[in-house]
C-alpha cells in the first residue's frame, strides 16, 4: 500500500465534504432549499467511509484484476461495469442499514424513497442507488488515484496534523449530532437557506 493513514484521513474529509455538497445540490434542485444535513460541520462522514470501504475491498475500477475480482484479460469497460454493480449493491445495503438504525434510535424517518419508482423498502431505490453508484464509479476511476498521489506528495508533517484534526472534527461532530437527534427525537437542523431567497439576495447585490 503506497498510502498511509494520514493520506486516507485527508481523502476521507474530501469525500465527506463532496457528500455534503451532493446532498445539498439534490435538495436545492428537488425542494428549493439547502441545509446543514443534520451536522454542525460540512462533512457527511458516511460518504467518506463508504467510498474508502469500497477502495479497501475492491480498489479502483482499473485495479479490480489485482484484487482478484476480475481476470486481467477483461476489458476496461467490463472493469467499470463490475465496479458499478458492486457499488450499487453496497449503496443499497448501506442505505437500508443506516435508515433502519437511525429510525429505531432517533424515532425519526431520516429519508423516504417510497414515492420513487423501483424503491427497495423506503430507504433505497434503484434510480437513486444507480445515481450514487455512477458517481462513485466515476470518482474512483478518474479522481481517486490522482488525488491520493497528490496528497501523498505533500509535506508529511503538516499533512499528519491536518489529517488528525479533520478526522477528530468529523468523528466528534458525527457522534454529537446523532446524540442530539437521539435525545431530541428530531432532526439536528441548525440552518436552512431557501434557494429563491439566495437568488434574490444576489440580484440585490448586483443592483
Amino acid at each position: 500500500m503506497e498510502y498511509n493513514i494520514s493520506d486516507f484521513g485527508i481523502m476521507l474529509a474530501i469525500i465527506s465534504f463532496l457528500g455534503f455538497l451532493v446532498e445539498n445540490v439534490w435538495l436545492a434542485v428537488t425542494k428549493g432549499y439547502i441545509n446543514n444535513r443534520n451536522m454542525n460541520t460540512p462533512f457527511l462522514l458516511g460518504y467518506g467511509l463508504l467510498v474508502l470501504f469500497l477502495f479497501f475491498m475492491l480498489g479502483t475500477p482499473t485495479r479490480l484484476a489485482q484484487w482478484g475480482v476480475l481476470k486481467k484479460s477483461y476489458s476496461k469497460r467490463m472493469q467499470y461495469i463490475v465496479y458499478f454493480i458492486c457499488s450499487f449493491a453496497v449503496v443499497c445495503i448501506g442505505e437500508i442499514i443506516l435508515g433502519t438504525i437511525v429510525e429505531r434510535l432517533c424515532r425519526i424517518e431520516y429519508w423516504n424513497y417510497s414515492n420513487i419508482p423501483l424503491h427497495i423498502t423506503k430507504y433505497t431505490s434503484v434510480p437513486t442507488s444507480m445515481g450514487f453508484a455512477a458517481m462513485i464509479t466515476f470518482f474512483m476511476g478518474k479522481c481517486f488515484t490522482p488525488l491520493m498521489s497528490w496528497i501523498s506528495r505533500l509535506d508529511s508533517a503538516w499533512i499528519r496534523i491536518l489529517s488528525a484534526a479533520l478526522m477528530a472534527v468529523m468523528v466528534l461532530d458525527f457522534f454529537y449530532s446523532f446524540y442530539r437527534m437521539i435525545a431530541l427525537k428530531d432532526f439536528n437542523l441548525k440552518w436552512k437557506i431557501d434557494v429563491c431567497d439566495l437568488s434574490n439576495w444576489r440580484k440585490k447585490i448586483r443592483n
